[in-house]
Formats: structure tokens, sequence, C-alpha cells
């Protein structure tokens, strides 16, 4: 993925959640890729 497209996908997610929604956005993503990784360093033992 280029940078038109990585700015363009930001821009659709800021049209779609609205200015206000993306902390929160970002901060649920966040979250859930902490657990992804949790949970892959949980099988591996």
């Amino acid at each position: 993925m280029g940078t038109t497209e990585v700015l363009i996908i930001a821009l659709l997610i800021l049209l779609f959640f609205g200015g206000k929604r993306i902390p929160e956005f970002i901060k649920s993503l966040g979250q859930s890729v902490k657990e992804f990784k949790k949970s892959l360093k949980d099988t591996d033992k």
C-alpha cells in the first residue's frame, strides 16, 4: 500500500466516523492488536 492509498483510507475513516470518534476507534484498535499479540504468545508456549 502506498501513501496515497493510506491517505484515502484515512480520509474515508474521518468522514465515516467523524472527528470526535476517531480517538475511540484508534484506542480500541490498539487494544485489539495488543490482545491478538498476547494470544499469539500464549499459543506458542
